[in-house]
């Protein structure tokens, strides 16, 4: 008996679905309902081998090939040979109204500041960041003329000290030239990032982020498509805000998926508007302030959860990455 194939597969799992699929999905499914067989790979990203089987077909054999692409964003597929039985119009539509019921579902069961410890514990451990984290409480705010401060005060921001890291000779050559180590760092967090979602998360990132030296968004679910990596690389290039895609399983093993362009200079400006504007903000700026006094951090930052109570934390909140 043949072994089972990348074609098997697509072709198998679209049918037995019935409906257009990502090449993510095609995967995904593929192993919930058996159609994946005795199929075995070593590729860590199978899903890209499937998007490229779709785009050849495509490309190379026109009106005969054997797959359609039925939308862009996402790049979804279906079997040309089913096209013409199938309302395909009709069955996007559902497939989204699904979506938006597992965003809603979603939104029970956690919301976006929930997955601030996470965050905390990962920047403070990383060795990019190893920083100290505060969240910024946006309800806190002066109420100002409506618009006034939209998109102004970031989710969580952080500092980072060298006091670990540079010896004591070090830090005081550094003082006396009046050179700071330090590094302030912004962070606008999302439970999830789609096609959809995806500019104004980014744009509202860009507008609260400008300030520091590093700005990041932060998510904990990313649509696994091609297109929208390439739109997120742009904008990256374009803009300089990083994304760092948060592991709920292994809080440790959250990443940088694309990095903040580093500014040397602070936005004091801004800094200082948000010291108006915001309590948390200006606490976080005494907080930096006393620590630098002391040569050691001994300020009260956002917990940092150990471990074992992040992992606890977790299934209380009923936290999961679902993409």
């Amino acid at each position: 008996m043949a072994k089972t194939t990348f074609w098997d597969i697509i072709e198998r799992t679209i049918e037995k679905v019935g409906t257009p699929l990502s090449p993510k999905e095609i995967w995904d499914k593929s192993k919930e309902l058996g159609t994946i067989g005795d199929f075995t790979t070593t590729g860590k990203t199978p899903w890209a081998t499937i998007a490229a089987y779709c785009y050849t077909d495509i490309n190379s054999n026109g009106d005969r090939s054997k797959i359609i692409q039925t939308s862009e964003r996402p790049s979804q597929f279906f079997l040309r040979r089913l096209a013409d039985k199938t309302n395909l119009q009709k069955l996007q539509k559902q497939k989204e109204k699904n979506i938006v019921n597992k965003e809603l579902l979603e939104k029970e069961k956690f919301e976006e500041r929930d997955l601030h410890p996470l965050l905390v514990a990962y920047a403070n451990s990383d060795t990019h960041f190893k920083a100290n984290l505060k969240t910024i409480f946006h309800e806190g705010s002066s109420k100002a003329t409506k618009g006034h401060n939209e998109w102004l005060h970031p989710d969580l921001v952080g500092v980072y000290f060298p006091y670990r890291d540079y010896k004591g000779e070090t830090l005081e050559i550094q003082n006396y030239l009046s050179i700071s180590s330090i590094k302030l760092f912004s962070f606008e967090l999302k439970i999830s990032l789609n096609n959809s979602n995806l500019r104004q998360s980014f744009f509202q990132a860009v507008s609260n982020s400008s300030w520091a030296n590093e700005g990041y968004l932060v998510t904990l679910n990313l649509d696994d498509d091609s297109e929208l990596k390439d739109e997120i690389r742009r904008l990256n290039n374009a803009f300089g805000i990083g994304l760092i895609k948060l592991n709920s399983f292994h809080v440790h093993e959250s990443e940088i998926l694309f990095p903040s362009k580093i500014k040397q200079e602070i936005d004091w400006d801004t800094v200082n508007r948000l010291t108006n504007e915001n309590p948390d903000f200006s606490v976080f700026l005494k907080l930096i302030t006393e620590d630098c006094k002391l040569g050691k951090v001994k300020s009260q930052y956002d917990k940092v959860y150990k471990p074992e109570e992040i992992i606890k934390y977790i299934k209380v909140k009923k936290i999961n990455n679902t993409i």
